[in-house]
């Protein structure tokens, strides 16, 4: 089976070319920088990563996002539709429906989401839904959450550097449940929707099985370094001070900041594992413990 990829020198993009070749199938990259792309799309099916990804720092101008994450999905979406290509997986992310959560989200929440980047993947995924699938094409929208693996730069590492240095986590009196998906188990999602053609088109979240709270994290990280765990229970009252003070004077704790490592959100799989119809291939915590492993090789 031939699969097109774009975004191929992503994180995720690197890791699902690696597996997809191990298992066999024939990798294609196409690059979507400029219109060439076009004349080349052949194959059996299209993993659509690239993307512009939400920017923490809040420096990019809110129309990027949508010339690359909505309109540069529908060309790609019309080139499809117009292709003889059989499957079509566009990555889209649960920051497309909330960018909180109060319960556990599935997919049958409706999408408001408030920053450009989740309104810009849900307009490209409505155009999607809005077309009509040839006979023979399927469609799937993949909602991954916080995505982690080996080579991850992203927040886990952040957090794995204040632990390797000793310092103690102040956030302990926050109670929070997150879910995280390994990059391991979003491979597999992918390969078993290439392969099993009774799976229907549709939006599947993916999601490893496991809630963690955030000490959690914080004591599987020490684990992994082999230190005893400094968490410390300062009222939640004085750290929201501390981080409206942040939001004034600039300081590394503000209120964004503390808001996304102390909340709750938690993502339901249930979905695409009964469309697959098999068990995830590893854990919450084993899947962290091995992104947590390969910092240590940095």
């Amino acid at each position: 089976m031939k699969v097109i990829i774009t975004g191929i020198s992503g994180f995720v993009g690197q890791n699902l070319s690696s597996y997809l070749s191990e298992k066999l199938f024939s990798v294609d990259a196409v690059s979507l920088r400029n219109s060439t792309w076009k004349g080349v799309l052949d194959g059996d099916a299209i993993i659509h990563l690239a993307g512009k990804a939400h920017d923490t720092k809040k420096t990019s101008d809110a129309s990027e996002y949508f010339n690359i994450n909505t309109d540069l999905t529908k060309d790609l979406f019309d080139a499809f539709l117009q292709s003889d290509i059989q499957d079509f997986i566009y990555f889209s992310s649960v920051k497309a429906v909330a960018d909180e959560v109060s319960s556990i989200l599935n997919e049958d929440v409706v999408g408001s989401p408030k920053t450009p980047y989740g309104k810009s993947k849900l307009q490209a995924e409505e155009y999607i839904l809005s077309k009509n699938l040839p006979e023979g094409k399927r469609v799937f929208i993949i909602r991954p959450c916080m995505i982690h693996g080996p080579g991850n730069k992203g927040n886990l590492n952040l957090l794995y550097q204040l632990v390797a240095k000793g310092l103690p986590w102040p956030l302990g009196a926050f109670e929070n449940q997150r879910s995280f998906s390994s990059i391991e188990n979003l491979c597999f999602v992918i390969k078993e929707l290439l392969q099993n053609k009774s799976i229907s088109s549709g939006i599947y979240n993916v999601a490893d099985d496991e809630f963690l709270s955030t000490n959690e994290l914080i004591e599987l990280l020490g684990e992994s370094l082999g230190k005893r765990n400094k968490i410390l229970k300062i009222p939640t009252s004085l750290i929201k001070k501390i981080a409206s003070v942040g939001d004034v004077l600039k300081l590394p704790l503000n209120s964004e900041r503390l808001q996304k490592l102390t909340e709750s959100y938690m993502v339901s799989n249930q979905k695409i594992v009964a469309a697959i119809g098999k068990p995830l291939p590893i854990d919450a915590k084993a899947g962290l413990l091995k992104t947590f492993e390969s910092f240590k090789q940095k």
